[in-house]
Parts: structure tokens; sequence; C-alpha cells
């Protein structure tokens, strides 16, 4: 038997529970196989309500009580949750229910990790801890009781009494079911405090297992950092006496913001020097900030419902990005960040996956958690900031969270809340949240006399989720280039608003050289013929300089790709230039040196009409690579000795950006002396940046297994550092040998395949390895899709989310696109397979 087909659920058909909740009192009596959950909630009708059906959420539930002010009650119970007949006044609705969180491997709702119990609820996991209205714009306080033979006991909010074997907390603030949390286990709190800006002392814990006590330092000091940002930038304070973070080790996500009680995955906020990298230390410190600005903008404010998904996580992510940007390099961080947007959500935007922002329906609301609603969401809000001005972006967001604290919220209040504080009208902005596709804006110059014009064109190409895009606000970052690279016009706001628009720039003594949409300034796709060998060169903004060179190093690789062409020497010659330049930040310049990634250029030749050949993209990338070891071997030693750190290690911008730029030019060394300088730096690294670097340069050099296996026995103890020894050797591998070493890894004593951390390392690292995946033979589709179908009925979060490594398929010849198919019919056609893989497969297939 097939699980049913799922239902669709669309936007339009939004009505409010027919019910408030008042308060909740829950009881927990904990066992890991018969874990009861007793309720007590008070519920109100509501005077307005248009349906008064009680409807309670509830799956995989043992009811074995129910009462209606004392007096016991028969609900119907179907699978997706009970029906009951309830008085027209207040009244008090008791049950009790048992669950088993030993075998709930879908970490969804209340489950074991190690023997922790602990929750997840976003989206819809409280229903599988009890009855209760699951819904994002149900909102009420929580008091909760814990009763179990373990040290600690946490939930939501304060702490308010405890004794042998028991705890209860209460949280004051009302939040939805979705931000729910508990926390039960033996486990070791690293403690802090915090005085907030009007002298509140808050109470840090960051609880761990046994043994991680040493990898707490960090995490607690980005989150004293991301409180005091908070109140600095959005002048938001934190209001409960105690804030509190576990490290879960089995965890779908990276991290979740319940209330007072943020449950990380244990790769999210455990670091050390000697076995986190910077890029960790980094992504960790992001994280963190992340889901304590949730705190207000996705807590005090939520989302009225799951449709609105962007408005605290598009919100949030804008935030956490200027946060990482102030605490680093805010270029580096952008050009990352746009690195990031363009593999992910662009290829979202190009495929069968694609969806508005804001969507319209949707079957399985866990499969919308997507870069789309994340990151493009993100972007919707920083050009929301350009075009209204810094001052008045900081004005509008003090008076949403004045108007709408303790609110559940629609896309329409928050593009209100601009309306009303600065006059602008943005019925056209929102398209942005209503359109899928990414936007093409087509560029042409015309110089006469002193007069220089530019003319923009633009047109989103239709997708199933848009039909008919209509024209977008692109806030287009405009700066002008005379002949000597001096800039005759400093960045300018273009507002680009119809199909084709003109702006024109007088008073220019010879014709300038334009720097369009400068940082990023909107997620498009800009066709234009830029001299990008003198923006390379010239160029003020950090941004389009990086943006010139990876137009050059695309260009060459694409002609090496089409007709074999050698790489260019203008581009080889312009990052010689670049990479010796010591004012220069070294993070800048280590991402000068990378390549666009195979993935992209595939998109690329996809999108001009050519069939993407995974083996010839990997052949002109090796050579493009090989050239740049070649022409910048004269100044590659003097770099990679002149930026070695022999200070004590810090994860601070100046050390990781010293190691980046040495981490980049590792793998060049190492074409040009076979990995003599990676073995030595592997013999003596004193931290994780520097190890784990020079054992990828080993391995792609072909000297890689005594590493590997020295790496293996002083790691083999450390479950996060031996995640990076199974992904890094299959991304590492050779094409025709990723499918075959990411089937040796499965076979390894150390392969966990219910451990989300270790699937995504092993299989999702085979996913990112463009030509190994595509594999001629097929191989790396079948051992996908092997996996996925093994890893479904246990968990369907993690296997629809990785089914996404097929979406692209339509772009590869009839024989690969025949293999692909052949993998997504075998996976669609298994036996019960989950809503939530049912339905990312079928759009897949759709495509």
């Amino acid at each position: 038997m097939r699980d049913a087909a799922p239902q669709t659920i669309y936007l339009k058909d939004y009505t409010p529970f027919g019910y408030t909740v008042d308060t909740v009192h829950l009881t927990f009596d904990l066992a890991p196989n018969a874990t009861r959950v007793t309720s007590r909630i008070k519920f109100s009708p509501r005077k307005d309500a248009t349906d008064k059906t009680f409807f309670l959420h509830g799956e995989q539930l043992n009811l074995r009580s129910a009462k209606i002010d004392g007096e016991t009650v028969t609900p119907t119970v179907t699978a997706e949750g009970l029906t009951c007949e309830v008085p027209n006044i207040p009244f008090i609705w008791e049950c009790e229910v048992q669950i088993d969180p030993a075998a709930n491997t879908s970490l969804e709702g209340l489950y074991q990790s190690s023997g922790m119990y602990c929750t997840q609820c976003e989206a819809e996991g409280f229903r599988k801890i009890t009855f209760y209205p699951d819904r994002p714009d149900v909102m009420s306080t929580f008091t909760v009781r814990i009763n179990g033979p373990h040290s600690t006991l946490l939930s939501n909010g304060d702490h308010v009494a405890s004794g042998d074997g028991w705890a209860e907390w209460h949280d004051p603030w009302p939040k939805p079911a979705y931000l729910f949390a508990l926390v039960a286990g033996e486990l070791i709190a690293h403690k802090d405090r915090f005085t907030t800006m009007n002298g509140r002392d808050v109470a840090l814990n960051l609880y761990v297992r046994p043994g991680d006590e040493g990898k707490c330092a960090f995490g607690m000091q980005a989150l004293k950092d991301s409180m005091k940002w908070d109140e600095d930038v959005y002048g938001r304070e934190y209001d409960l006496g105690i804030f509190n973070i576990v490290a879960v080790d089995d965890f779908n996500m990276g991290a979740m913001e319940n209330k007072g009680l943020n449950i990380f995955n244990s790769s999210a906020v455990l670091a050390s020097p000697e076995t986190s990298t910077d890029d960790n230390f980094e992504r960790i410190e992001a994280i963190i900030a992340h889901e304590y600005f949730h705190n207000w903008t996705g807590n005090r404010i939520t989302c009225r419902d799951w449709f609105q998904l962007c408005l605290k996580e598009g919100l949030t992510v804008y935030r956490d990005s200027q946060f990482t940007s102030d605490m680093r390099s805010p270029s580096v961080k952008r050009i990352r960040d746009v690195i990031d947007l363009r593999s992910r959500q662009f290829t979202e935007d190009q495929g069968p996956l694609a969806h508005p922002v804001r969507p319209e329906s949707f079957q399985e609301i866990n499969n919308f958690y997507t870069a789309t609603i994340y990151e493009k969401g993100a972007e919707v809000i920083g050009m929301l900031r350009t075009l209204v001005g810094a001052d008045a972006y900081s004005k509008a967001l003090d008076l949403y969270f004045d108007r709408h604290d303790g609110q559940a919220c629609t896309i329409e209040d928050w593009l209100q809340v601009f309306e009303d504080s600065t006059g602008r009208d943005l019925t056209q902005f929102k398209r942005w949240y209503s359109q899928a596709g990414t936007p093409h804006l087509k560029v042409a110059e015309t110089y006469q006399g002193d007069t220089y014009t530019l003319t923009f064109t633009q047109h989103t190409p239709p997708s199933a989720a848009t039909a008919k895009p209509e024209p977008q606000v692109i806030p287009v970052a405009l700066g002008l280039l005379g002949p000597d690279g001096v800039e005759t016009m400093s960045t300018q706001i273009l507002e680009v608003t119809k199909a084709t628009q003109s702006f024109s720039f007088t008073g220019q003594t010879s014709k300038p050289v334009p720097s369009i949409l400068r940082g990023f300034s909107a997620p498009v796709v800009l066709d234009h013929k830029a001299d990008h060998a003198f923006l390379l060169a010239h160029d003020t903004d950090p941004f389009n300089r990086w943006e010139s060179g990876r137009a050059l190093a695309k260009a060459s690789v694409l002609a090496s790709i089409r007709n074999g062409k050698a790489p260019d020497p203008a581009y080889l010659d312009g990052l010689h230039a670049l990479i010796r330049n010591d004012d220069l930040d070294p993070n800048f310049r280590a991402l000068m040196l990378g390549l666009p990634s195979q993935s992209e250029l595939a998109a690329d030749l996809h999108t001009a009409g050519d069939t993407p050949d995974p083996d010839a993209i990997w052949a002109a990338h090796e050579a493009t690579r090989a050239a740049q070891a070649d022409h910048l071997s004269d100044i590659l030693t003097p770099l990679f000795e002149r930026y070695q750190v022999s200070a004590p290690y810090q994860p601070d911008a100046g050390q990781s950006g010293k190691r980046a730029l040495t981490g980049a030019i590792l793998p060049l060394l190492t074409r040009l002396d076979g990995g003599d300088a990676a073995q030595k730096q592997f013999d003596s690294a004193s931290n994780m940046t520097q190890q784990l670097s020079a054992l990828g340069a080993l391995i792609s050099a072909g000297r890689g297994d005594g590493a590997l296996a020295a790496f293996e026995t002083q790691w083999r103890d450390d479950r996060l550092v031996m995640d990076k020894w199974f992904g890094l050797q299959v991304i590492k591998a050779k094409p025709d040998d990723a499918a075959d070493t990411a089937t040796a890894l499965t076979k390894h004593a150390a392969f966990n395949w219910k451990n989300p951390n270790r699937f995504r390392a092993t299989l999702g690292a085979l996913a990112m390895h463009h030509a190994g995946f595509h594999a001629k033979d097929g191989s790396g589709y079948r051992l996908l899709a092997d996996w996925l179908i093994k890893l479904d009925p246990v968990n369907p979060q993690t296997t629809a989310r990785m089914c996404s490594a097929f979406q692209t398929w339509r772009r590869y010849d009839a024989i690969r696109q025949t293999l692909i198919g052949t993998q997504l019919e075998r996976i669609g056609n298994t036996p019960k397979l989950s809503r939530d893989t049912s339905e990312m497969i079928s759009r897949i297939r759709g495509a």
C-alpha cells in the first residue's frame, strides 16, 4: 500500500481556527517507549469564527483519555487528528496520550538521540506529541512539567520549580506549537551571563554531552556577540531571564529557534581549533546569530500560516548576513552569499522545483524549506532596504516591531509597514514575493556628445509556478569609471520598473565604463558585454571586481569546453596582478582564485542552448586549474610562506583570511610539486583548517592513502571530524571513482546511515561531485536512489531534501536523462513512499 495521495493546500483557502487557546499546561512522564503526555488546555470560541469545527491535529498518538471540563468524552480519531463536540463557551480540554520516542526515527516531534530526549516541532512536529491545533497562527502561553530520572530537564521560557526527578518551566510569551521544545538527558552546561541594554541579567547555558565541554567557548561568545549586535543595530533586547542552547547529534536541520531553548545540530554549535575549520567557525557564528535573531523575527512576531514562511526566514537570514558582514568582511560575505544563491536558488528557479518566495500552494510544508524561501527571501529584504534607504528601513522595522509584537503576520502586514512609514507604493515590488523565476536583465549602451545612456530590458522566463511573469522593481546600483579607471560617477541606485527602460547621464567627457549591479543589488542574471579586464583592474566595488574576474574565468573555461581553447592569457595576467597585490584582503584574493562550479558551468551551457557534458566540464576545469598553477608559479611559494600564521589560532577575520589564501594556493602548489608542500603542512598542522586542506590536496595528488589512515586513527572517536573524513574522500575522488568511493564508505563501520550528518557527508558529497554523480554508467544515480529508498521510511525529511540532487536532470543528454528517469521511477514506485518524498519526486519527474 502506498500512502494516500497528499492533499494540496492553497493560500487562498486560509481560514482562522475557530477557537483561541488561552493557556496550555503539559506534563511529560518520560519513558523511552511509553512516554505519557498529559495536556490541560483552555479554549475559547472565537466570536468571528466562520468554522467552529473543533479539530485537533494528532499523528501516531495513542489516546488514553479525553475530558472536557472534567467530563469524559469520546472524540472521533483519524490518522490526522481528532474532532469532538464542544460547548460554545470557554472550556478546559484535557487528554492523555502515549508516544514512543525511542522508535521515532523521523527526528520530528519528541525523539531520542544517543539516549537524550529532544524535540523538533517545526513545521508540524508538535502533532506527534499531543493533540493540538498545530498551526502557526494559534499562539498561547505554555507551562510544562517534565518528570524523568535525568540531571537535565529543559523546556521553553523560565525555570520556575524543580525537585528530585522533575522540573517545571513557564514561557510567558505566547507562541505557536512549532516553537515548543523539550530536552532531557545527562548533559553538561557551559555557563555564562549577559546583561541587556536595560540591565536585565540573563543566564546563558550551552548544554552538551560529556566529552564536548571543550567545544563550547566559541559558540557562547557568538551568542553574546549576537545579543549585543541585535541591541545596537535593531534595538531588540532579550526578554527572558535565561537562554539555553542544546547540542544534538541527530537533527534534520542546522538549528531551531524554539523560544528560550534553541536546539542545535552538534555540527552547528560545537567548535575547537583542532576539530573545526575556519569555515566551520564562521558558519557556527552565523547560525547562532540566526537562531537568536529569530527571538524577534519569528518568535515575538511569527507567520500567520506556512505560506508566509519567508516572512520570518528571509528577514532573519538578511539579519544574520548583516551580522556576519559586521563581524568579518562585508565584501567577502557578499561574494559568498551570491555564490551560494546562484548555485542553489538560481538552480531552483531554473527547474521543476521553482516556486515564488511566497508559494500559492503546497502538499508537504517540509519541502518548502528551500533556498528560495531563505536566500531569495533575504535578497528581497535587501532590495527593499536599498530602495527606501538605511534610515527609512530602520524606522520601518521599529514600526513593525511595535505594531505586530505578539502577532502572527503576513507579507501584506510587512509591506504595509513600509508603505505607512515611507509613503511608497510597493504594489509592484510585491511581485518579488508572488512570482517565481530569476529575472534576466539585458543592458545596451549608447554615447553621443557628452551623454551616456544605458537601456535595460528585463525578462523573467516562465515556469510552471508563474506562467506569465510581469516586470518587477529591480534596484540597479551603478557606478561609472573613466578610461583612466577613475570614477566619474559614484554609486547611484537606478529603479528599473518597466520591461524596457533607459537612463541617461550627461557631462561625460569620454565614454565611461559602467560598473553595473554593484554589490549584486538585485538577484538577477545580468546580460552585458562588459570590459571585464578593465573592471578587474580598476573597479572600486569589491563585488564587481570579483564578478569581473569570475566572468573572465567562466568565459575561459567555457571556451575550453566548447573548442578546447587554452585559458585566456588576459584572465591569467589579471589574476596574477591581483593575487600578488598585498593591499587586498587575503580572503578576497582566495575567492579570486576560485573557479565557477561545474554545476554552474553546466547551467550556463544549458541556458545557451548547449547540452552540458560533465566529463568535458571536469576536464576543462582541471585544465584551467593547471594553467593557473603554471601562470602563477613564480608567486605561489612566496605568497604561501608570507601568509602563514604563526600566532596562536584565532578564528577571526584576520587569521582566517590568511589561512583562506594559503588554502587556495596549496592545491595549485600541489600541481607543481606533486604534494610535497601539502605533506609538510599535514604533518605539522596545528589546526583543522590546515590539516583538512592538506589532506584534500594529497588526495587530489594521489598521495592520500597514508594521510587518510593517519587522520582516521587520530579522529575516529570524534563524530563531527569523521563527517569531514567521509565527505572529503568522495568530493576529491576522480569522476570514475566517486560512486565506488561512496559505496565503499557506506560499508565502513563508522557509517551510520540513520544519522543525517553522516548520511549527508557521504551521499550528499556524491550528489555535489558533478562529474562523479553524472558518471556515464549511471552508477552515481543508482547509488543515491538505493539509499534514498532505504532512508525514506526512517527519515522522510532528509530523503525528500536530498531528492533535489536530481532536479537538473533535463539539462543533460538523452542517455543520462534515461538513466535518471529510471531511478526517479524506481523511487516514485516504492511502496508506502512518504508524503515528503512522493511530492518531491512528482515535481521533479514533471519537469
